[in-house]
């Protein structure tokens, strides 16, 4: 025997244990890419639908907020930030604006305030508690084209319920769905849907330990004291997810203020000046005077207020905004 022939003989063992190393290395890389695979499968709907009706329609928004594109005629013109220096200097923009954030202001404490105020009256022992919640829940179901059209017929000065129930002990009729009733009529919209509210705050008081709140009667505390020292806090994180989801569809509130104008049916110059918020006005630009380059400048200005108004609250509210687990702990 050759002194190769030696050597690749006494070489096998060798050969057979570093091949025996490799396979489960081998075999974990081919675990790790199936995985890898799997998640993309899963994720690939999600991603396609995040690229063609996000971010597409994005992009193509801010490339028209740099024309003077219609929606009908061929020739349109690139003209830079002309209409974002327009837009600046529009007093029916900011108008808009400054009613949309008043409106705002009001309406997110508002619908926070009742929601938790019903999340606590059926979260109490009493009879029938699943029937008044899935009554409470109920008007959050109606889509909005549907409140809103209640809402027009509830107020509705010649026909409407409320002023036949005034009516009936001698009170004039109201135009409820003009100046200045109408921002009334749209706070109570906003407090019609209030069960969704009430869900979600519901959800946070029943994941609070009850430990806490008969540490508290033991301490003597009242009710009002353990409400306000042990619940809220628990219940803060719930509280600045409603306020953030809250401010960002206020600010894009545009349905019912269409239904609920009058006369009908409802066209852009019918909606009271009260009414006229930051996104009425984006539907007036896109459909009422065909101003889509103008129109898709409103739209990401408003989107990069809504980035700064969400990224000062949770600035502003870190340090009241108490978690169960330090986010980061995990980090």
């Amino acid at each position: 025997m050759t002194a190769d022939q030696l050597a690749a003989v006494a070489g096998r063992p060798g050969h057979a244990r570093g091949a025996d190393r490799a396979r489960p290395a081998r075999r974990q890389t081919s675990v790790a890419t199936r995985q890898h695979r799997a998640f993309y499968m899963f994720t690939a709907p999600w991603i396609a639908g995040f690229l063609l009706l996000t971010i597409g329609p994005m992009a193509f928004a801010l490339w028209l907020s740099l024309t003077t594109f219609d929606g009908i005629s061929p020739n349109w013109h690139w003209i830079g930030l002309a209409n974002y220096r327009e837009l600046l200097s529009d007093s029916v923009t900011w108008g808009a604006l400054g009613r949309t954030g008043l409106f705002a202001v009001t309406s997110v404490p508002l619908s926070i305030v009742a929601g938790l105020a019903l999340a606590v009256l059926v979260n109490r022992p009493i009879k029938a508690r699943g029937i008044f919640r899935t009554l409470l829940y109920l008007p959050a179901v109606v889509p909005p084209v549907g409140a809103g059209l209640i809402f027009k017929q509830l107020f509705d000065t010649n026909s409407g319920a409320t002023n036949g129930v005034l009516d009936i002990f001698g009170i004039n009729a109201v135009a409820w769905l003009s100046d200045p009733y109408a921002r009334y009529v749209l706070l109570m919209t906003v407090l019609w849907g209030a069960g969704n509210v009430m869900i979600i705050s519901l959800a946070g008081l029943q994941d609070i330990p009850r430990e806490l709140h008969e540490a508290a009667r033991v301490d003597g505390a009242s009710a009002w004291r353990t409400f306000r020292s042990v619940t809220v806090p628990l219940l803060s994180p719930v509280l600045l997810f409603q306020a953030v989801t809250g401010v960002i569809a206020s600010v894009q509130t545009v349905m019912p203020l269409l239904l609920a104008s009058q006369p009908p049916p409802g066209g852009v110059t019918s909606v009271p000046q009260s009414n006229y918020l930051y996104m009425m006005h984006v539907f007036a630009e896109y459909f009422a005077y065909g101003r889509f380059g103008y129109a898709s400048a409103l739209l990401w200005v408003l989107f990069v207020l809504i980035l700064i108004v969400t990224g000062l609250i949770f600035k502003t509210t870190s340090g009241v905004v108490f978690y169960n687990v330090d986010p980061e702990a995990k980090k």
